[in-house]
């Protein structure tokens, strides 16, 4: 890293001695041609001062990212992964290029689903500690590794101690900001925003802020905030995570036709946006584009190996009576989670979404509540939730699903499927009222949110029928829904 850094510092001094003889030769005349240049065309052969810099080698380009908090290229990260393996054979003592090659082989297990780069992450940023205990870089990427593997409790710990070792370290916050999030720590997380903000501009804080703000509620800012971000990255790989995830929000806000067009570009701008490929699976089953829909989640799951595209697929399938497909769908997702488990990843979340609806709903609730002590997040509250439903325990079930959406406990998320679940719950309790109106929140909030759970929207709500005179909700059911 340290040859790099001089490479680059060399370059750097370079650049700017050439851009004040550039300025110093350009003064005399700028009085003279004035706006007249602002309409000159600025292409190849057009007479341009100076030829454009060399763009920074693949190595350095995800170098830059992986140490700024921001995506990278895949091919970016392998050329930096070899390079630093080169480097820690031949000088095992660099703590610096130990924390590089850890916090990208997280990257790197992040964006392939493939579990196996964690134990490496871990070995890499221990033998960073072993020889700097208090090195800010190695303990947030530590806490990057626990937040990729869902321990959001070591996360925690793990990103406090890199705000202790240096706080000014932005990155740190980040890593903050998820682990108190899947905690269910929501007045946490804006603290810790609120700090980040206060440290750091620009588009990666801007994305990490509309995280939060979608966790609020407050969806037109967080889109707001991931506009700028997607149109300030400096990287086609970063754009097109940042467009990913307006996709993810639009799609959640039922704009399903923009979700697409953001999933569609940000493949475009980065191939190996695999995410976006699943996204747009999930946009195109909800137009009723169901062949291209199956195609966009085989070549996601293909490149990226993740239970929950296995489930999503599985469950597309199921929409279309093709069973077995499903059942095919549903034992890769078993195989993927078990290897993800040796890996130290926890997919008891979705396990636990699987059993509920396809397999075993008591094995379910174990899971999930196993899960709930040990990080209580909202998402884990909506699932042992439904879970509970699932298995005929409505009335806990219940206490789950209000929970979910009770804005004073961190429910603010305004999500399809959360409604839905408290709806299908009231609703078989016989509360007929609370149940109509949170399924046609549900409905409301995105009318396509699931091809096999839309339709179930739909017919609970034309069995509950039209609300009778006397169907006045009280006062506990106004507050449960708010």
């Amino acid at each position: 890293m340290e040859n790099e850094a001089v490479d680059q510092g060399q370059d750097a001094t370079a650049r700017r001695r050439l851009r004040r003889r550039v300025l110093i030769a350009s003064v005399a005349g700028c009085a003279v041609l004035g706006g007249a240049l602002a309409l000159l065309p600025s292409g190849p052969g057009q007479g341009s001062a100076r030829p454009p810099a060399p763009a920074p080698a693949p190595g350095a380009r995800a170098l830059t990212a992986v140490t700024s908090g921001v995506p990278a290229a895949l091919p970016d990260l392998a050329a930096l992964i070899d390079r630093r393996e080169r480097r820690v054979r031949a000088h095992p003592r660099d703590a610096v290029s130990w924390a590089v090659l850890g916090a990208a082989y997280v990257e790197q297990g992040r964006r392939t689903a493939q579990p196996a780069y964690y134990p490496k992450a871990e070995k890499a940023l221990r033998a960073s500690l072993e020889v700097r205990s208090r090195d800010a870089g190695a303990l947030s990427g530590m806490a990057a590794l626990a937040n990729a593997r869902r321990d959001f409790g070591a996360a925690l710990t793990w990103a406090e101690a890199a705000v202790k070792a240096d706080p000014k370290r932005w990155t740190a916050y980040s890593q903050l900001i998820d682990a108190h999030t899947g905690l269910g720590h929501h007045k946490a997380a804006g603290r810790a925003l609120d700090r980040l903000l206060k440290l750091r501009s620009g588009p990666a804080v801007r994305a990490r802020a509309a995280a939060v703000y979608r966790d609020r509620g407050l969806r037109e800012d967080a889109a707001a905030a991931l506009s700028d971000a997607a149109a300030g990255a400096a990287a086609p790989a970063e754009r097109a995570d940042y467009l990913e995830r307006a996709g993810q929000l639009a799609f959640e806000s039922g704009d399903v036709d923009v979700a697409l067009r953001h999933f569609q570009e940000a493949v475009r701008l980065d191939p190996d946006q695999r995410a976006a490929l699943a996204g747009q699976g999930r946009a195109l089953a909800a137009l009723g584009r169901t062949t291209e829909a199956l195609t966009a989640y085989r070549a996601a799951l293909a490149r990226q190996p993740c239970p929950e595209y296995a489930l999503e697929l599985g469950e597309l399938y199921e929409s279309m009576g093709l069973g077995q497909a499903a059942r095919v769908q549903y034992d890769l997702l078993r195989e993927r989670a078990a290897r993800a488990a040796a890996a130290g990843v926890d997919e008891e979340l979705v396990l636990g979404r699987f059993e509920a609806d396809h397999g075993d709903a008591e094995s379910a609730v174990e899971r999930l509540r196993a899960e709930w002590r040990r990080q209580p997040g909202i998402a884990v509250a909506d699932a042992l939730g439904w879970a509970l439903h699932r298995a005929g325990e409505d009335e806990e079930a219940l206490t789950f699903a209000r929970r979910a959406t009770d804005r004073a406990k961190g429910g603010a998320v305004r999500s399809a499927l959360y409604s839905y679940h408290l709806g299908m719950i009231e609703r078989e309790l016989g509360r007929e009222g609370p149940a109509r109106r949170h399924l046609q929140e549900a409905l409301r909030i995105s009318p396509r949110f699931s091809p096999t759970l839309a339709p179930k929207a739909e017919e609970g709500l034309r069995e509950l029928g039209e609300p009778s005179v006397e169907d006045v909700p009280d006062f506990e059911d106004w507050s449960a829904g708010e």
